[in-house]
């Protein structure tokens, strides 16, 4: 009997053969556009989300509802994509950092979860998340998102990532009162302090990379509050619409652009576990 008829007669084999299937790399290149982009889809996370929740009074249930409706469809065809789509993949990225701010802000304004609490909680989880894809995949390499079940721990550690750089940036704003300007400085230091110690002192570049993966969140948070605010709570006063337009103005501007030019495509083979991020 051949391999095909042992697949064949064999239910549990297929699936988890899909579930461990070979494609190209899912995801795009650490680059310089990379991170410019992360910053630019956080920022809409925070300032898109309040727009919905408070310019349209669609309240912060229906507007849970609807970008979670959202996220869940366009992660099906992300799934369903045998290779890196820039436009898909940071569509994706988008719709994870609202749906992420949406999850803190409803733990903390509907029931009543405190920032310290919401903290702890989402570094448990994403702890958790990054211990299970090591123990199953050996590597936490984002060059390495070769398999559907590598994807599903990705995603489940991104939007992990966005919930506690939500929380843990709201308890920082909160506890310190540093105000925008000072904020975006300190977050922005934190991830530049990050970057030289793996380009001087050898930080591990996995560890490097999910760090100020974590990081970016409240930094573009920051930023966002610092445009969209009004004058007399120490923002520009540019409002989540102006801000909102803005950012996806330049996102969008970016997503076409690696479009054409493929400056973040990956080398596209699908090798296993990189040493690094």
């Amino acid at each position: 009997m051949n391999s095909q008829n042992i697949a064949l007669n064999n239910p549990n084999q297929n699936m988890a053969a899909d579930i461990g299937r070979q494609m190209l790399n899912k995801v795009p290149q650490v680059t310089l556009f990379f991170w410019i982009i992360k910053i630019l889809c956080t920022t809409v996370g925070e300032t898109f989300a309040d727009f919905l929740n408070m310019n349209l009074h669609m309240g912060l249930t229906n507007t849970t509802f609807l970008m979670g409706s959202l996220l869940i469809v366009t992660l099906f065809f992300q799934f369903r994509a045998k290779r890196y789509i820039v436009g898909l993949y940071w569509l994706a990225v988008v719709l994870l950092s609202v749906v992420g701010t949406l999850i803190t802000d409803n733990l903390t304004d509907h029931f009543g979860v405190s920032l310290v609490t919401t903290t702890i909680a989402f570094s448990i989880l994403l702890a958790l998340t990054f211990a299970a894809w090591n123990a199953v995949e050996k590597t936490l390499s984002v060059h390495s998102i070769t398999t559907t079940r590598r994807e599903a721990f990705y995603w489940g550690a991104i939007l992990f990532t966005f919930a506690l750089g939500t929380a843990s940036g709201d308890l920082i704003a909160e506890r310190l009162h540093l105000g925008y300007p000072l904020s975006a400085l300190l977050f922005a230091g934190l991830i530049a302090a990050i970057a030289i110690a793996h380009w001087k002192f050898q930080l591990n570049g996995i560890l490097a990379f999910w760090l100020a993966y974590i990081l970016t969140r409240p930094l573009g948070a920051s930023i966002g509050d610092l445009l969209s605010q009004s004058h007399k709570d120490g923002g520009l006063g540019l409002g989540t619409v102006g801000t909102s337009a803005l950012f996806l103005s330049a996102i969008l501007a970016l997503v076409v652009f690696l479009s054409v030019t493929k400056k973040d495509a990956s080398g596209n083979s699908p090798t296993g576990g990189a040493a690094s991020a």
